[in-house]
Order: structure tokens, then sequence, then C-alpha cells
């Protein structure tokens, strides 16, 4: 039990800090931040000074990198393969890994692709099929895993040559599908954009779901007399996340502004988020990476948890191939082939999500692969050789689980002592 789950001796914080002004309250989240830094729970700090880092560099080298048009560029990139990160992200949070989700995301695109347009389906047949091709994807390394005790990286490793087998057998002698610029599927992922009034809206609809949130869960632990966070600290962060927000949404819409793709991405995010956070199921995942045999008597059907979490990433993986498919207007052999899966993983640790089980969240996805774009959108204007792109990102990542490492011993440390 942690100290703020203990039950108070003394009023909450709501009710007994005296109003000593926004002074006290930053103290008071400082000294706390420093508190969890000490006992290695770094969260998402050390990649958002990355990130900061990798744009100070970059702009420095290249003015166009912070300018609109380039990040409006590189929000739509991440959406794609931050979806298929936020599937990774579920499946390490178990304590296992999917390394077929490249050859799962090309799959989906072609049958988007070869239903829509080769065989007269609708759009949205065509897509449901894949999502479902998805799931029934994940339901066979679930059970494989669960029935036969193979591991994971066996089992997704057979996946990702069979399926892109299947792949190719799919697109056939073509090899390529294009599909049409006036489909719904390519506008979506290529030219839809909140009007700028609407991108306002949503910042303060987002604040005020983030207010709301964080009220309601202060006057819960107030109510069964446990410490809860202060009214003064939630708005003061609510205010900030405000100011954030606005901003980003009027810088963006000098450009073209906010695509629809990239909020469908950040949305989704959310809604996982709040699945792993505030659900029993979410709370069993975490369980079962914590420890899976400590989560088996304590009432968890462990195999039913595994069974989920690689469903859901195979369908997160045959999502983000049809959002692909659908910002490249086509489908083809390398669909879900390349660097595909390396940038999927490598988003999902970057961004937090702990190779060892247990740690991470659904923000892990968002956090990765905004770094990874960033890396490189940046050496693109640079017009470094992609060789280059690979040396960072291989680097990062290695820092990335340098630090979980470490953090994770320093936890380990703290809870013997």
């Amino acid at each position: 039990m942690t100290a703020s789950d203990r039950p108070s001796q003394r009023p909450s914080a709501v009710e007994s800090t005296p109003a000593t002004g926004a002074s006290a309250v930053v103290g008071e989240a400082a000294s706390s931040l420093w508190e969890r830094i000490r006992g290695g729970d770094l969260g998402s700090l050390p990649v958002i000074i990355g990130l900061v880092l990798i744009c100070t560099v970059f702009q420095i080298l290249n003015p166009v990198f912070l300018s609109p048009v380039n990040l409006v560029n590189l929000t739509m990139q991440c959406a794609a393969i931050g979806t298929i990160a936020l599937g990774i992200v579920v499946v390490l949070l178990v304590g296992e890994i999917d390394l077929s989700v490249g050859s799962v995301s090309g799959l989906a695109a072609a049958i988007v692709a070869v239903g829509f347009v080769e065989q007269g389906w609708p759009l949205a047949v065509a897509i449901l099929v894949a999502l479902i091709v998805g799931c029934l994807i994940g339901a066979l390394y679930g059970m494989l895993f669960a029935r036969f005790g193979l591991p994971s990286f066996v089992i997704t490793l057979a996946g990702l040559l069979g399926f892109l087998g299947v792949q190719l057998w799919v697109l056939g002698d073509s090899g390529s599908i294009n599909i049409p610029f006036d489909s719904w599927l390519v506008q979506f992922a290529q030219q839809m954009f909140l009007p700028p009034w609407m991108a306002y809206a949503a910042s303060v609809a987002a604040a005020a779901g983030f207010a709301w949130v964080h009220v309601s869960r202060a006057r819960r632990r107030t109510a069964a007399n446990l410490l809860s966070e202060g009214y003064r600290a939630i708005a003061l962060r609510t205010i900030l996340l405000l100011v954030f927000l606005l901003g980003v949404s009027w810088y963006l819409n000098l450009s073209r502004g906010v695509g629809v793709m990239f909020l469908s991405f950040v949305l989704l995010v959310v809604v996982m988020n709040y699945a792993l956070t505030r659900t029993r199921w979410g709370r069993a995942v975490y369980a079962v990476g914590g420890s899976s045999e400590a989560a088996r008597r304590a009432g968890i059907r462990v195999n039913r948890i595994y069974l989920s979490a690689f469903c859901l990433c195979a369908t997160l993986a045959a999502a983000g191939g049809i959002l692909a498919a659908g910002r490249l207007a086509a489908a083809n052999q390398s669909s879900g082939a390349a660097d595909t899966n390396l940038n999927a993983i490598a988003a999902a640790v970057i961004g937090g999500a702990s190779l060892f089980g247990g740690r991470g969240s659904a923000f892990s996805a968002l956090l990765g692969i905004v770094v990874i774009q960033s890396i490189s959108s940046g050496l693109t204007l640079l017009n470094l050789d992609s060789s280059i792109r690979f040396i960072v990102t291989g680097t990062v990542l290695v820092l990335a689980v340098i630090v979980d490492s470490m953090s994770r011993r320093t936890r380990a440390s703290h809870g013997r002592a």
C-alpha cells in the first residue's frame, strides 16, 4: 500500500490547505515530483526532456523544423504508426511482445484495397472485414500462447512471415492497388482538418474533461477519508493544459490546422488510457504484467487477459494499416514492411512502456511516436541519409531501455529499504 492510499489521519489537502497562493501549489507539486524521481518513478519525464532537446537541436540546425507547415505534416505522419504502437503498449503491459504488427497492418491494407477497389465492397464493409481479420489473428496468438505455452516471440515471429505471405496472396499479381482519392478513407487520412473554431472548442472541451476527472477523483478520495489532490493544484494544471492546447491549435491553424486523423488517434489514446486506468480489465492487465502468478492467485483469469491483449494489439495493427493505406492512397507489397515493426515497438518503449511488463500507459504510444517522427522529420529536413535516422532512433531506443532498467532498480532498492 502506497502512501497515497493509506487513510489520512487529518483532513484532506482539499480542505486543510490554506489559501497560500499559486506559488505554494507549484512548490508542493515540485516537491512531490522530486520525491517520485528519487523513488525511481520517472513517468514521462525522460521522454519529454528528450523531445524538447530533439526539437531544440533540429530547430537550431534548420528553422523550418518548428514551422506550422512541418508540424502539421509531422502530426499527420504520427497517426498510423502511433495506432499500431498503442497496441504494442497493451502487449508490453502484460510482459509479452508482438513482432507481426507490420505484417498484420499490411494484410489489413491489402484487404481494404482489394475489397473496396477490385471486389466493389462498400468501404465500411472492407474496413470492418480487415479489422475482424486482425482481431482473429490476435485470438489465434492468444490461443497458442495460453493452450500450448509457446513464447510470444516465436508465435508472432511466425505470424510476421506467415501473414506477409497472405498479404502477397491477397494482392495477387498486380502487387499494388490504388485507392481512389475521392474515397472517404483517403480524404480522412490526407485532407480532413478541423476548422479553427472547432479546434479551439476541442481544446476547451479537453481541458474541461481533464478538470472534471480530477475533481471527481478528489471528491471520491475525500469522501473515503484519503489524501487527495487540492483544488488549487487541479485548477493550475487545468489552466496550463488549456493554454498549451490553445497555443498548439493556434499555431497549427497558421497552416492547414489540426488533422482529423491525428485528433482521432489522440482520442483513441485517451479512450485506451481510461480503459487501462479506470476499468477492472485495465487493472487486471497491470496486475498480470507485474506478476502473472500473483494475479492468478488473486482470482484474475490470466489467460483471458493475455487473449484480450493479443486481440487488441492485432486489431489496432490492422487499424494502423488501414490509416497508412489511406495516407498513401494505395496498398502494395511494401505496406507494413520496411521499418513499420521497428518503429511501432520503438515508439512504445521510447514513450515509457517497460519491456519488463506492468509499467507504461496509453500515452507512451503518443509520446514515443512523436519522438520518432520528430527525428525522421528533422533528419529529412537536413537532407541526411536514412541510415542516420536508423542509427539515431536505435540510440534513443537503447537510452530509453537504460532509463527504464535504472528506474526499475531504484524502485526495487527503495522497496527493500
